[in-house]
């Protein structure tokens, strides 16, 4: 279904011929999105925007005069990023009602090359998470939950816990975006990726999660967590739609002082068919305690796949890697007791009843609007900046994250051209599983293989390789030089190609599928 196809060749192409409209598009997702709320991806749907903007877009196109290849295309937006006219909760009840006077940089990229915004999808509150399972909206739950391929490996116990306690956690913290783009209500999503949040449920849900390097894409009107590791992430059904949407958010922006100052070229991935030239860097501390004998065999699998087809493969070693996520704590919760300060029920969000005195309302307004995890957060956070211990913690983590990024321009130095890992330590767990332990143990887990990008500030990208022996996907991590994503998406665009990761297959997406758009094996729109 046209649903299923790709950005630039198929989808893009059939709105030019006119074989079908932005606006059947639009109803198409809307529809979906109705028919799949049980997975509860979505905070906001906005359809009477989407429609209005799906008309508009018709226009354009019979007039011959689209604004670029994303226009009619229907994407979704994590709800952490500012939207003019359509609430941004971030999940949480300190933000419930809020609708934001602008549009985040991003935002606005994807409306001004035409793109149908659906609506804003769930998250763990502020994007504090690994599951999309803590935001005030409830949990977000896998579509590979409901595929045939899962229920054809996993034998419940009994019906009740079939429908109840079997599904399994997207992955988070943009879980709700990973559940969008994978089920298909949707061509591409925004995330946000501050240790992972992008690749990590991206690998959960057999998505494309791309991690661009820092400042390569303006984060004003992104809702921060950490500042100094903050990207806009891009989620998408396959690697050459991920480099259309790059194509039209990344570039300079004077609203965001971090952003690079040269123009940024958007490009078309070549077909790679000669990777004698390539280095592939295979870094044995990420071989971390807990991956799974079935992640490791892929890793291997993939390696040897590389070397097979005559690239250059080498083991290296990132020796402070073991110290970064201890590391990344210290700076998460510091900047985060930053910037949680602004929330303070005086100029936006929730404000409390308290009336004893200003002190009592700021204390009551946080204690209500935040849930235990922001509020843990932000508490490790004051503590690490205390003035006797900001010396020993914050500054000595700073020093860390310095080594941990001179690790990678080594290894990038000594002619390695990308780094192959694994994304995540194991397949998706039950949401039952998953929720035995607190959140900051399993962020602790789940950002291990992740966060070392966000803080050397380099391009990263979840390819979805096989399925594992329950029937959910599995995903590997390429890691490229600064500013290189054009070779990242080249190599990870043939690493796509030779895995043939298989479609899923979703019985509510085959009862959309009336013959409106022709059946193709492309699970993307380019």
């Amino acid at each position: 279904a046209a649903l299923k196809d790709g950005l630039r060749s198929q989808v893009a192409a059939a709105l030019k011929e006119g074989r079908v409209t932005p606006t059947e598009l639009c109803q198409r997702c809307l529809a979906l999105i109705k028919s799949t709320k049980f997975l509860n991806a979505y905070i906001t749907v906005a359809e009477e925007t989407a429609l209005k903007q799906a008309e508009e877009s018709e226009e354009r196109h019979k007039r011959g005069q689209p604004l670029g290849v994303l226009d009619g295309i229907p994407v979704a937006v994590k709800d952490n990023f500012n939207t003019a006219g359509i609430e941004t909760t971030c999940a949480s009840n300190m933000l419930r009602g809020y609708i934001s006077p602008y549009n985040a940089t991003v935002v606005q990229k994807l409306l001004d090359q035409g793109a149908v915004l659906l609506g804003k999808t769930n998250l763990d509150e502020f994007a504090m998470g690994s599951g999309s399972t803590d935001g005030v909206f409830g949990p977000v739950r896998n579509p590979w939950s409901y595929s045939r391929q899962y229920k054809e490996k996993s034998v419940p116990k009994s019906h009740s816990e079939d429908k109840e306690s079997n599904w399994v956690i997207t992955g988070g913290s943009s879980g709700g975006s990973a559940a969008a783009v994978s089920s298909f209500t949707c061509f591409a999503a925004l995330g946000s990726d501050t240790g992972g949040s992008t690749r990590n449920p991206a690998a959960h849900c057999g998505v494309v999660g791309l991690k661009p390097t820092y400042g390569l894409i303006s984060r004003h009107g992104l809702i921060p967590l950490v500042n100094s590791m903050d990207v806009p992430g891009i989620l998408t059904r396959c690697v050459d739609d991920a480099a259309v949407v790059l194509g039209s958010l990344a570039g300079h922006d004077p609203k965001d002082s971090t952003t690079i100052q040269e123009h940024f070229k958007p490009f078309e991935l070549p077909n790679l068919t000669d990777v004698s030239k390539l280095s592939i860097g295979i870094p044995k501390e990420y071989h971390a305690p807990g991956l799974s004998s079935e992640i490791l065999a892929l890793w291997s699998k993939a390696a040897d796949l590389f070397q097979n087809a005559g690239a250059k493969v080498v083991e290296v070693s990132l020796p402070h890697t073991r110290y970064s996520i201890v590391c990344y704590h210290v700076l998460c919760t510091a900047e985060v007791a930053s910037n949680m300060a602004r929330f303070d029920g005086l100029e936006y969000g929730h404000r409390s009843d308290m009336k004893e005195s200003t002190e009592s309302m700021y204390a009551a307004t946080r204690r209500e609007g935040f849930n235990d995890v922001v509020r843990g957060r932000i508490l490790s956070g004051n503590y690490f900046l205390l003035k006797q211990n900001y010396e020993k913690y914050f500054v000595k983590a700073q020093k860390v994250r310095r080594l941990i990024a001179d690790d990678f321009v080594k290894v990038f130095r000594s002619g390695v051209d990308i780094l192959l890992t694994p994304t995540t330590l194991s397949d998706a767990v039950p949401y039952m599983e998953f929720i035995q332990e607190d959140n900051r143990t399993r962020s602790a887990q789940d950002d291990v293989l992740t966060q070392a990008a966000n803080m050397a500030g380099l391009p990263a990208i979840n390819v979805p390789t096989a399925l594992s022996e329950r029937g959910l996907p599995v995903g590997l991590q390429f890691i490229g030089r600064s500013f290189q994503e054009k070779q990242l998406l080249t190599v990870a665009k043939w690493f796509e190609k030779q895995v043939q990761f298989p479609m899923i297959q979703l019985e509510v997406v085959k009862r959309h599928d009336n013959g409106v758009f022709q059946h193709q094996k492309s699970a993307s729109f380019s």
